[in-house]
């Protein structure tokens, strides 16, 4: 067996766990609106029309942060459509996912959708066939105080306090030749500072996610991050990435290793947005928003025969394998490892739609197998991230080359003195870990959590076919001790305080 060693110090301190890197993302989608999150007439739905069995599972999923409306959607998007009565809210044309929009889901039921599930909304304004106006329009209509007309016109509609919302992206995905409105990135950069500046104006307090390269692998990438932010840095408080793996072609040892590309695409990003700050003089350090990120068989042709302009058609519900849990622990161990550079991170989507939650029209709701380590990851990576660096053994992968076969982060909790080490194994063969943590005395393990690779789903039929196996628990001693992960695991240690 192949052996590996982590050495955990409070000293190796990369920052705090931000809340916001567990979020998650609701886009008007497929089902992800009506069927996920809103379904009017389900036995399990109040009466308003939202789903109590899916907000129970978000809670336990432990979203802190929900991106809306979009996504694709949001860049033709005319927010106006979605409040009000709904009797009088128009029917639209969704041509970026061929769909008819009803619009009875819309900004008004969201923020009721966000204060039941206790998570913190982020509202997408729409830069592709809109503008300055309309992003400061919704502003003022959803956190001004009232006496002004949109203000008040809220307070008509039935939300009498203001939604407070504090977090903004610019638009989406811009870059992307797929995006309505899609512009190069000297026209989207003057127009997202101009809007910057605007909403600023109105509510000082908001903080603002300029567009990213829609994917590392975009040919503009780098020099459209560089160039965007010429123009916004000064106005803006994120850049954001997209990165979403594809497991269709089967090469498992490459799709396990996924992180890989994650954390070079953080860290090109950074060193982008770090050459911009030095040019200018900024002493501010702007940080990432991944705001879209998860395993995605883009490559399965399973939407091709769908009918166009209908309402709501099932699209892109991929069924997660034991296999992709374990790639989804990883990414997740990937944003935490540079926790001091990503303050915002959201998982899409949240239901149905390459999402953690799946649900049947009329029928129940279940966790797919990447609900697992998400809901672990954000129960238990709270406090301060720490800093690991294996020392073990790597092995070659198709994709990336030879990658490190062991990939950790600890998070200490410096209230209770918990410490929590997720650790993925992605070579195929088992490894011993030795694990030192003298750096902080009187620690024991309480708990072994693991998801190995496999392909087993989870359904409506057998909805824990995947779920978190506990494992015996490693002695310490003398705050050294050796565990054993399995063959391409994801690997939760909890460790508390002795006695």
């Amino acid at each position: 067996m192949d052996t590996a060693r982590v050495v955990i110090d409070p000293a190796f301190r990369i920052g705090e766990a931000d809340r916001r890197l567990f979020g998650s993302f609701v886009e008007h989608l497929g089902r992800c609106v009506y069927g996920g999150v809103f379904e009017p007439g389900h036995p399990a739905a109040d009466a308003l029309g939202l789903r109590g069995d899916v907000l129970e599972l978000t809670r336990e999923l432990g979203v802190s942060v929900v991106r809306y409306p979009g996504g694709n959607f949001v860049s033709g998007y005319r927010w106006e459509d979605g409040v009000g009565p709904v009797g009088d809210r128009p029917r639209r044309l969704d041509p970026a996912w061929k769909s008819v929009e009803t619009n009875a889901f819309g900004l008004n039921e969201f923020m009721v959708w966000a204060r039941a599930a206790g998570v913190e909304p982020m509202m997408a304004v729409n830069l592709g066939t809109r503008g300055v106006q309309e992003a400061c329009d919704l502003l003022e209509y959803a956190n001004h105080p009232g006496g002004t007309h949109l203000s008040d016109l809220r307070r008509r509609h039935g939300a009498a306090e203001p939604y407070g919302i504090r977090l903004w992206c610019l638009g989406n995905e811009l870059d992307g030749p797929w995006q309505i409105g899609h512009k190069t990135a000297e026209e989207y950069g003057r127009l997202a500072a101009e809007t910057a500046r605007a909403m600023k104006m109105i509510d000082p307090g908001v903080s603002l996610v300029a567009c990213g390269s829609s994917g590392r692998g975009m040919p503009t990438f780098a020099a459209w991050e560089a160039t965007v932010l010429e123009h916004t840095y000064e106005h803006v408080d994120y850049i954001s990435a997209h990165s979403y793996y594809d497991p269709t072609d089967g090469d498992r040892a490459s799709i396990l290793a996924s992180a890989v590309d994650m954390d070079a695409f953080i860290a090109d990003v950074v060193a982008t947005a770090d050459h911009v700050a030095a040019k200018h003089r900024h002493t501010r350090r702007l940080k990432i928003s991944f705001d879209e990120w998860n395993v995605w068989y883009m490559s399965r042709p399973q939407d091709a025969e769908r009918p166009a302009w209908t309402s709501a058609p099932p699209l892109l519900e991929d069924e997660y394998t034991a296999t992709d849990a374990v790639v989804v622990g990883d990414l997740l161990v990937t944003l935490l490892r540079h926790a001091d550079r990503v303050g915002v991170a959201c998982q899409a989507q949240l239901v149905n739609v390459i999402g953690p939650i799946r649900t049947r029209d009329g029928g129940p709701a279940w966790r797919q197998s990447i609900f697992h380590p998400f809901a672990l990851t954000a129960r238990y990576a709270r406090g301060t991230v720490l800093r690991t660096e294996p020392a073990g053994p790597s092995h070659d992968t198709a994709r990336y080359g030879a990658v490190p076969s062991l990939s950790t982060v600890a998070v200490h909790d410096e209230e209770t003195g918990a410490l929590s080490v997720f650790a993925v194994n992605r070579a195929e063969t088992d490894l011993a870990v030795d694990l030192d943590v003298r750096g902080l005395p009187g620690l024991a393990v309480a708990e072994h959590l693991a998801i190995a690779a496999g392909d087993a789903v989870n359904t409506a039929g057998h909805p824990d076919a995947v779920a978190p196996r506990r494992l015996d628990p490693p002695a310490l001693d003398a705050g050294r001790g050796t565990v054993r992960l399995a063959g391409a695991s994801w690997n939760l240690i909890r460790l508390t305080p002795a006695g």
